[in-house]
């Protein structure tokens, strides 16, 4: 049985459409919830992979959260064994930090329903390629990455060129949320911290845009989603499929 360790840093953001997958595929999965256990100092010993996700901290705000510190040093590690790791918003901006790009505030925030266009390397990549000329995918972001050195650059949207890349074969950033069903949308709408920071960007975003376009988009995200992850499963060995990867 192989075993994924999870980095979680609050109640809301978790595996969503991933988790799933993972169970039908046979994992078993362990959380790290770094917001109820902050000095928690996990090991990697006898897992075979790692997911870092979302959270509403920079990871640049390690003397509020030491545990960044904690996660970039485990990210490290996790590479250095081989393992395959996803990072998801604030995860891909912990992997770009530990590879030692730069994570700064992007122009502007990305909250609710934006297009996503794919690179040219994005066809011949696993976790993408499926992804049309132009696809609506959900974001929940203020900043953003440079892409870390050696690594592929792999999705873009207008307000945000870095949006996904991959290292090596076995490592990827995704800035957007792959992850999110109409359920989970719903739920970030409620939850305090979110409405709070929507409301201070005075109209430019609002909560019921977001909840009246999610119908429209969220079966084929969840179908990306799908697509997606199942290839990231691959990466475990579970399943045999052979990629000629691009070169960046």
């Amino acid at each position: 049985m192989k075993k994924l360790l999870v980095f979680q840093h609050v109640p809301h953001e978790i595996l969503g459409t991933l988790n799933p997958l993972l169970k039908r595929a046979g994992f078993r999965i362990r959380y790290v919830n770094f917001g109820r256990h902050p000095d928690a100092q996990p090991s990697l010993e006898g897992y075979h992979g790692l997911v870092v996700l979302g959270g509403p901290m920079s990871v640049n705000d390690t003397d509020r959260y030491a545990h960044l510190r904690t996660e970039v040093k485990l990210i490290e590690q996790a590479m250095n064994k081989g393992l395959p790791v996803l990072g998801i918003c604030l995860g891909a901006q912990l992997i770009a930090k530990t590879l030692g790009a730069r994570v700064f505030p992007n122009q502007e925030k990305e909250i609710g329903w934006y297009d996503l266009f794919p690179t040219k390397a994005a066809t011949e990549d696993p976790l993408c390629s499926r992804l049309g000329p132009a696809e609506k995918v959900f974001q929940w972001h203020g900043d953003t990455f440079e892409i870390p050195k050696g690594a592929v650059h792999l999705a873009m949207s207008q307000l945000c060129a870095n949006q996904a890349f991959r290292y090596r074969t076995d490592v990827y950033g995704l800035q957007f949320h792959l992850e999110v069903d109409e359920p989970l949308i719903q739920r970030w709408l409620t939850v305090a911290e979110n409405m709070k920071e929507i409301a201070t960007l005075q109209g430019k975003i609002d909560a019921e845009t977001i909840r009246a376009e999610t119908p429209g988009y969220i079966q084929r995200l969840n179908q990306l989603s799908d697509n997606a992850f199942g290839e990231f499963i691959k990466l475990f060995g579970l399943e045999k499929t052979r990629w000629r990867l691009a070169s960046r």
